[in-house]
């Protein structure tokens, strides 16, 4: 079955329902972070979330609109931490049950706030695809409602009212980096700023060890990687999905890689000259507007800082490795 594409119309509603359970985050510029980068940066906050991520503005308005029939059943969703998060926080807060399934080894403070808000939390696989596979098998054989990270329009509606809010705030930006796991973050961001202005340039950044959704969106066709590796677990995927590629594919700018070495330097710019924690996803937009800065120069840039949740031991070891 066709999944139906989202637009601005689908944005603006899901702002409506979502508007009550979720603050605005803001969109700060940093005089210290322009100094260091020579470009003129607007800061996202989606890491000032309740959940430390963008995905819960999705989580929300996904489950606003199931039926009653879908939250008896409950739901089940695969995740590396922040999608998990946002399908649990909005579950908690309709009464529904939620089954999330992550990886061995997923990020312990994400499992952590997972449970904290009433989720089962079960570990299958070494990382998101084999666990997404389990999950999927599960709501097929127990008749769970399953949330997929990126082929729901629904979640793509939610996390597109990122791009309003900033557009609003600061109506001169004229360009958008959004960090690109699944793709529904990036192509949320596609849909609003093109209908609002397409001269707006929105760039997506993925990982490099973790190139999938990069691929699909270059050779115009969905596709895998047998391998992926990156400390990013926002990026960390090896599949890409079907509806945010299609988007993508029409509305994206451009699309860059960078390393986990590049990520874990923005991580430290941002502690350093913004003060503010971010996850390697989150980091990454700074990451990408570092490598394109020659081609940034003069322009109004948003950065969406999609999550802070690293955890202790990750931001350790940044630290540790840090040149500076």
């Amino acid at each position: 079955m066709e999944i139906v594409r989202p637009n601005l119309r689908d944005v603006l509603r899901a702002r409506k329902v979502i508007a009550p359970y979720l603050a605005r985050t803001p969109l700060i510029r940093y005089p210290a972070l322009d100094a260091a980068t020579g470009l003129a940066l607007y800061l996202k906050h989606e890491n000032h979330q309740p959940v430390g991520a963008f995905k819960v503005r999705g989580g929300l308005y996904l489950l606003s609109r199931l039926s009653d029939e879908e939250r008896a059943r409950g739901v089940i969703a695969a995740s590396t931490g922040n999608h998990g998060q946002s399908v649990a926080f909005a579950a908690n807060r309709f009464g529904v049950r939620a089954i999330i399934g992550v990886p061995e080894g997923a990020n312990p403070s994400k499992v952590a706030a997972m449970r904290s808000l009433g989720a089962e939390v079960i570990f299958h696989g070494a990382d998101f695809d084999q666990a997404r596979e389990y999950v999927e098998s599960l709501a097929a054989e127990r008749g769970y409602r399953y949330i997929h990270s990126g082929n729901e329009p629904d979640l793509v509606a939610g996390v597109g009212t990122i791009a309003l809010e900033i557009l609003e705030d600061q109506p001169e930006i004229d360009t958008i980096i959004v960090p690109v796991g699944g793709g529904s973050g990036a192509s949320a961001a596609a849909i609003v700023a093109k209908a609002v202005d397409p001269s707006i340039r929105v760039i997506g950044v993925g990982a490099a060890g973790a190139p999938a959704a990069y691929e699909s969106w270059r050779d115009h066709r969905v596709g895998s990687t047998a391998t992926m590796q990156t400390f990013a677990e926002g990026l960390a995927t090896r599949v890409a999905f079907e509806l945010p590629q299609s988007i993508l594919w029409e509305l994206l700018d451009d699309f860059v890689l960078v390393s986990d070495h590049e990520m874990r330097e923005a991580v430290r710019m941002l502690l350093r000259h913004a003060h503010t924690l971010t996850e390697g996803a989150g980091a990454a937009p700074l990451a990408a507007a570092v490598q394109l800065a020659r081609t940034l120069t003069g322009r109004q840039v948003a950065l969406v800082v999609s999550g802070g949740n690293l955890s202790m031991e990750q931001l350790q070891s940044i630290l540790e490795t840090s040149t500076q």
